[in-house]
């Protein structure tokens, strides 16, 4: 199931320039000759030509391992891997020290599914050899060996070597992927053969649920924990998110229930205070807005999302000098922050400074412009971001 893998990843230049560098130390001048001739075909990619110029040296003097090497290398490229292994092999038989030609047999073991015997092979080539197309082969082909291993902390560590090596590899990025994905899934299933009815394993589907915008498994799930545990921290606080991205009229003062439950337990959850203050001013409740805003800020100085928010409450209580200090250290914090910039332009406009609301109102319009070619799916512990508000709101708590 592997068969595609090098012909979408594998560069010709850089294994032959890897590859075709053994050398034959043999002293007969037709030898040499012949020789030098399959090694050129074979840098000018003339596979067949090179193929059949060292099985003529073959058949004149079977012992060269380089010869063997190098047939292997022109197998492997036509994917003729039945005759590639027994090629790498000989020449190993008759010149262990070959690493180059032990990496490639590594290589087409993993191709052919015997993965077992190709591991020594590919964990020996990402360990001795630089960053590299030969090492990123080595290291991918590593990874789905360590998957049908069941060695799924390797895949991981793996995987995370190559991010770090080769961080804009669409191929690296998608193995790394389906690794995370696996070593996700395999964990969870662990989890509930384990232990079926722990809070763990609820709290864990409850989590699943959410990421992947199934909200109302996700809030039965969080129920079920906070009903054998209430006082478990950061529960109230993800039911309360998942009631809001459902965005029911009726779940908004749940959410908000759910928000003041998680502050009893925990008056340091900045993100709790965060959410409640953002209801209270989306309602027009200025004044408990600002303080919640400023609890999350009391236990999370840095919290980008609550400076824009204070500044938003400033500007409507007509303090838009104090709005700026806010966003200002909100800009610090992310420049490229749209909605900051925004804001920054209501604040300039209120202290009738046209000319810089027009350079906040540019960079606004230049940051949103770019920033919708690059949207990216909101994280698990992602806040309510701010955002652009509109004329009424729904948001009507009851207390």
């Amino acid at each position: 199931m592997f068969h595609s893998t090098h012909a979408r990843g594998l560069r010709v230049t850089a294994l032959l320039m890897f590859f075709s560098t053994l050398m034959v130390s043999q002293g007969q001048k037709q030898v040499e000759k012949d020789y030098a001739d399959a090694q050129k075909a074979l840098a000018d990619g003339r596979y067949q030509e090179a193929a059949e110029g060292f099985e003529k040296i073959c058949q004149i003097d079977p012992a060269i391992a380089e010869v063997h090497a190098n047939l292997g290398l022109i197998y492997f490229r036509q994917r003729q891997l039945d005759r590639a292994i027994p090629a790498l092999r000989q020449a190993l038989k008759l010149k262990p020290n070959l690493t180059k030609a032990n990496t490639l047999l590594a290589i087409c073991l993993a191709e052919t599914g015997q993965f077992r015997e190709a591991l020594f092979g590919l964990e020996a080539c990402v360990h001795q050899y630089p960053a590299g197309e030969v090492r990123r082969m080595c290291g991918l082909q590593l990874i789905r060996t360590y998957n049908v291993l069941e060695h799924q902390d390797k895949a991981v560590e793996m995987s995370l070597q190559l991010t770090r090596m080769y961080p804009n590899d669409p191929e690296v990025l998608y193995e790394t992927e389906k690794v995370y994905g696996n070593f996700a899934f395999l964990t969870m299933q662990k989890l509930a053969e384990l232990a079926p009815e722990s809070i763990w394993r609820h709290q864990a589907a409850a989590e699943a649920y959410e990421s992947q915008g199934s909200n109302d498994l996700a809030i039965a799930e969080y129920r079920t924990v906070v009903a054998s545990d209430p006082r478990r921290p950061g529960v109230h606080y993800r039911l309360g998110r998942t009631l809001l991205s459902r965005a029911q009229e009726r779940d908004i003062q749940a959410a908000a229930d759910e928000f003041t439950q998680e502050l009893a337990i925990d008056p340091t959850n900045a993100n709790a205070a965060y959410e409640l203050g953002e209801i209270c001013r989306k309602a027009g409740q200025l004044r408990q807005a600002a303080q919640y805003f400023r609890q999350a800020l009391k236990y999370y100085p840095d919290f980008e999302q609550a400076r824009i928010a204070v500044a938003a409450v400033l500007i409507s209580e007509g303090t838009p000098a104090l709005a700026l200090d806010e966003l200002k250290r909100a800009l610090a914090l992310n420049s490229k922050n749209e909605i900051a910039y925004y804001r920054l332009a209501q604040a300039y406009k209120a202290l009738g400074k046209p000319s810089e609301q027009g350079i906040a109102l540019a960079e606004y319009a230049r940051l949103h412009a770019q920033n919708a070619e690059h949207r990216l799916v909101k994280p698990l512990d992602e806040v309510t971001k701010q955002e652009l508000d509109s004329v009424a709101s729904q948001y009507q708590p009851s207390w």
